[in-house]
């Protein structure tokens, strides 16, 4: 019997990289793919059939999804979306084409290999589309409006395509991770360089005392953060279950959040949210 396979996005590091060793090592087939062709040969290098998809660059997601085919001689069990990137600043600072972009890459870019897998999936009676959320992506913090934003509207793009579902073989699942071990910051310091006029901003002190020590201090792991290993185990029990849940939640954070977020008036959820 073939092994399943999947589809991976954003594997060259954090949740992505260690999804694809994971999943590699319990039995999966898995194409592990990466913005650039660099990270590409690295898991070439370490055993993993890897290629190039870039969200932004529809042409290679469509060659991706084809690569993947001509692998398998037609078939593609699940895909995983989960590359994305941050553009740190407050919203009154960040400008509607760092949303474009950001856009571009965290929702439109899945939106786009999502719709390219179903009929694939439709032709085989079976499958499983997986997009890495947040908890950011059903409670907003400050300073991180524009991944907010795209996480929000994955949410609710995920929320209805598992109802359009419903009628078929195909799962439609949410990963909602809180902080898990990754590069996320380091690699949203070019998008605050490129896109974020801070020193002219109005809250110029506040990004002196608070965001840029954040994005620019290595102080060590979050409190409550976990390695990647955690949303990998998750994954696997989203792809193996039977009856898959909706959601996952990963981290205490998440937790805690997503009761307060239940449980509590919106004033009272920004207090606990601005103590955080």
């Amino acid at each position: 019997m073939s092994k399943k396979s999947i589809l991976i996005t954003g594997c060259s590091s954090g949740i992505g990289y260690d999804a694809a060793h994971y999943l590699h090592n319990q039995g999966w087939r898995v194409f592990a793919t990466c913005r650039q062709e660099a990270d590409c040969a690295r898991l070439r290098e370490e055993g993993l059939e890897s290629f190039v998809l870039d969200y932004e660059a529809a042409e290679t997601i469509s060659d991706a999804v084809q690569e993947c085919l001509s692998r398998t001689g037609g078939t593609l069990d699940a895909v995983f979306n989960n590359g994305a990137y941050a553009v740190p600043g407050a919203v009154e600072d960040l400008p509607t084409d760092a949303l474009r972009a950001i856009f571009e890459a965290n929702l439109f870019g899945y939106h786009e290999l999502t719709r390219q897998v179903i009929p694939v999936m439709r032709a085989q009676g079976h499958g499983r589309i997986l997009n890495c959320s947040s908890v950011l992506g059903f409670v907003a913090m400050r300073w991180r409006g524009a991944y907010n934003a795209t996480k929000f509207a994955m949410e609710g793009l995920t929320d209805t395509l598992r109802l359009e579902m419903l009628d078929t073989n195909i799962k439609v699942i949410l990963i909602e991770p809180g902080p898990v071990t990754s590069d996320l910051r380091r690699k949203a310091i070019p998008h605050f360089e490129k896109w974020i006029d801070w020193k002219n901003s109005p809250r110029a002190k506040q990004y002196e005392t608070g965001l840029l020590k954040r994005l620019y201090e290595n102080r060590g792991p979050d409190p409550f953060e976990l390695p990647a290993s955690a949303v990998s185990k998750k994954l696997l029990h989203a792809l193996e279950h039977y009856n898959p849940k909706p959601r996952y939640y990963v981290t205490t954070p998440t937790y805690i959040v997503g009761f307060l977020k239940r449980i509590l008036p919106s004033r009272a959820l920004d207090w606990v949210l601005l103590k955080g």
